[in-house]
């Protein structure tokens, strides 16, 4: 099979679309639906073999054990695999020491040697490319094994609803991996302040992302300072405060804004401007020592505005340093438009880009109910009859990380180097833990569908059928004509 030409690829192109939209089963999904539609939602797609796996189990007990990730045993393949990629278990400042940035190394970068790596790089093992990686870019070893460990887990993972739910969060409160110091902070990021509380409250995860530091870098929440405190601060104070912290004389309004748009209350949840402006005054003095050095969380009292502020109409009193911001999160947590957002967000996700508004109320209800249990709310989704209706089924399009591990996964592909499937993920619009704007991919269609990014597919699929992609090997003649079946329109769906 040859590589997709884009002359050829217009009528599949204009086939896909008009797929998108085709009729749904006109019955109530039998069985085999309903285990299909939840293999395609819950996982990053079936592999051949686990929809009998499910019917064995019974179907209600297997979305249980997802719902328990804990309970389920970890494939050995995998935690062989991770456990080589070393920057993942350590700490910023260990990466930061270990991993330096092309200006911190004791020579730059030699242009023909970057070459030659490149050349070697294509001929190498996974465990000689880490370590000619490590040696001739170090920072970028780093952004190897987060990449890495993405697609093995995606591929792999046992936990495979816990995979998607990490994928989801870390999506929900974006931070970009190329922005200076988070290149030293993205790993502990997700690790840390995402993957623990994808099941848990909402409220704990609103708090470990808030006060983690590769948040506070990504949205400049580490240069936010009270005005007045030059003013206040002494001779002998100002060994306390970094003197470029107090030469910034200004408050930082990112974080304010992306944390009641994007995080809690949405667009449309209430808030004015001067919230705002109140929630960042809050948060002056939350901070980092040594960024650039992988450093951790600070609280510094001297850079906080310590007056009275009001947010939401809920008076913070003078005073409170850092539980100010605190105060903040709490109130956001347990908002009922943080609800709605939350639970109108998550059906997106996993039911259908416009959920049934009876849907989202009942989750938005269970989200305030228990308060802000993630756990609660996706059980109240998948017990729901519009998650199993016919209008959700195969109403999805799948992001590119999902088309490229769901056609992977889907013919049993033989992956030892992950980051192959990653820069392919990359060149279909979206390079892993490289999204630049804080809102994050996006779980609707219209992002994905349109003629470039369907050709990449297409083009994907037959590069994967012909192994022709570095790292990944697949048995084409055990599955016919692969190419076309990877690339037609109803694999796009899920």
């Amino acid at each position: 099979m040859r590589p997709i030409r884009k002359a050829v690829s217009i009528p599949l192109i204009a086939l896909t679309v008009l797929a998108l939209s085709a009729a749904k089963p006109a019955a109530k999904l039998n069985q085999q639906q309903q285990i299909e539609h939840a293999l395609a939602r819950l996982t990053y797609g079936p592999r051949p073999g686990d929809a009998a796996a499910v019917e064995r189990l019974g179907l209600k007990k297997w979305i249980e054990l997802q719902l328990h990730p804990e309970r389920i045993p970890q494939d050995p393949r995998l935690e062989e695999r991770l456990a080589k990629l070393e920057t993942l278990r350590m700490k910023p400042a260990e990466v930061a020491a270990e991993y330096p940035l092309p200006n911190q190394q004791p020579k730059p970068p030699d242009p023909a040697e970057q070459q030659a790596l490149r050349r070697k790089l294509l001929r190498a093992t996974p465990e000689e490319r880490r370590a000619l990686m490590k040696q001739a870019a170090p920072v970028r070893t780093v952004y190897y094994d987060l990449a890495e460990s993405k697609v093995q887990r995606a591929l792999y993972s046992t936990r495979q609803l816990e995979e998607v739910l990490t994928g989801f969060w870390f999506n929900h409160f974006n931070v970009h991996f190329d922005k200076g110091a988070d290149r030293y902070l993205v790993t502990a990021y997700e690790r840390d302040a995402i993957r623990p509380h994808v099941l848990g409250k909402f409220g704990d995860m609103l708090r470990a992302t808030a006060g983690h530091p590769a948040m506070l870098f990504y949205l400049d929440n580490w240069q936010s300072v009270d005005p007045e405190a030059i003013r206040r601060v002494t001779a002998r104070q100002r060994k306390q405060a970094p003197p470029k912290q107090l030469a910034t004389r200004g408050i930082n309004e990112n974080y304010a804004r992306e944390l009641m748009e994007l995080h809690t209350l949405g667009v449309d949840g209430g808030y004015t401007q001067k919230d705002v402006q109140e929630v960042a005054r809050c948060f002056t003095g939350w901070t980092i020592d040594q960024p650039r050095r992988g450093g951790e969380f600070v609280f510094r009292p001297l850079l906080h505005d310590p007056g009275e502020k009001t947010v939401l109409g809920e008076k913070i009193p003078a005073g409170g340093g850092k539980d100010d911001g605190l105060k903040v999160l709490d109130l956001l947590a347990h908002h009922p438009s943080t609800a709605r957002f939350i639970s109108h967000k998550l059906a997106v996700r996993f039911v259908s880009d416009n959920p049934p508004k009876a849907l989202v109320d009942r989750m938005a209800k269970e989200f305030s109910k228990t308060g802000g249990d993630l756990r609660a709310v996706m059980k109240t989704m998948l017990d729901s009859k519009e998650f199993w209706s016919e209008e959700a089924y195969r109403a999805k399009v799948k992001s590119p990380l999902e088309f490229a591990i769901s056609a992977a996964r889907a013919v049993e592909a033989d992956v030892n180097y992950g980051f192959g499937l990653a820069e392919a993920i990359g060149r279909m619009g979206m390079p892993l833990y490289r999204k630049q704007e804080p809102t994050g991919y996006p779980d609707s269609a219209e992002e994905w569908v349109n003629s470039s990014g369907l050709l990449a597919r297409l083009n994907f699929a037959t590069s994967l059928a012909e192994n022709r992609l570095p790292g990944v090997r697949v048995d084409a003649a055990k599955y016919g004509s692969l190419g076309q079946k990877l690339g037609g329109p109803e694999f796009q769906k899920r």
